[in-house]
């Protein structure tokens, strides 16, 4: 049997993403390609190793302001890129 691994919805801040909260993005099917995240008001830094993990998914990431992150997530949508997005409202 498939192990689906525990999936936390409550990110509150930046300070909140971590690995656990990002594997939802890693169940998505069709995979994504790119996983935009919009941290509120400005770009937060996050563990260089959650990025990595995801990178070794296969999925890129992106993190940007909210405002921005929303402005890429639907151009890449529009490009007809498959994305998702995590974001946090500013």
């Amino acid at each position: 049997p498939h192990s689906v691994p525990p999936v936390s919805p409550q990110v509150g801040s930046y300070r909140d993403i971590s690995h656990e909260s990002l594997s939802l993005f890693r169940l998505l099917e069709p995979q994504i390609e790119i996983l935009v995240l919009g941290t509120g008001d400005r770009v937060e830094r996050l563990h260089p190793t959650m990025l990595k993990h995801m990178r070794e998914s296969g999925i890129a990431v992106e993190v940007q302001d909210t405002p921005n992150a929303c402005a890429t997530f639907n151009f890449l949508t529009s490009e007809k890129r498959v994305a998702a997005a995590g974001l946090i409202p500013p």
